[in-house]
C-alpha cells in the first residue's frame, strides 16, 4: 500500500475535501496547493500523477491529530513539592522518620514495657 493509497483512504473515511486537507496541513505549517493534492489523488497511470512523499503524509497525520483532538496544552514545568514540617521527605504513615523528642521516646518505651508485661511467662512447655 502506497502513501497515496493511505491518503485516499483517509480522505474518503473522514469525508475530507481538498480545502479541509489544506487547512489540516496548515495546522502544522505545511503548505500545499490544490493542484498538488489533485496530483496525489490521481490514478498511477495518469500523466499528472505525483507520488505522495513521506513528509507530506507525516505532516498530514500530525495535522489530523491536532484537527481531531485540538491543540496540545503547553506542558507545565515540573515544580518539586516542598514539604515543611517534622515529616518532610519521610514516607507517609511511617512514624520512625522525623525529629525525635523526649515525649516520642517515652511513648515508645511505654508501649514496649506494656508489650513485655502481656507476654506469657517463659518456661518449658
Amino acid at each position: 500500500m502506497t502513501n497515496n493509497d493511505i491518503m485516499k483512504k483517509l480522505r474518503v473515511a473522514l469525508q475530507l475535501r481538498d480545502d479541509d486537507i489544506i487547512s489540516i496541513l496548515k495546522l502544522v505549517d505545511f503548505n500545499v496547493t490544490k493542484s498538488e493534492l489533485g496530483a496525489i489523488f490521481r490514478q498511477e497511470d495518469h500523466p499528472n500523477y505525483k507520488p505522495c512523499g513521506d513528509q507530506l503524509l507525516r505532516n498530514f497525520l500530525n495535522g489530523l491529530v491536532i484537527h481531531l483532538r485540538g491543540p496540545q496544552a503547553p506542558a507545565k514545568p515540573a515544580v518539586p513539592k516542598q514539604n515543611s514540617g517534622p515529616s518532610a521527605g519521610a514516607p507517609r504513615g511511617d512514624k520512625n522518620f522525623g525529629p525525635r523528642n523526649d515525649r516520642n521516646r517515652d511513648q515508645e518505651r511505654g508501649s514496649r514495657d506494656r508489650r513485655e508485661d502481656n507476654r506469657p511467662p517463659r518456661g518449658k512447655r
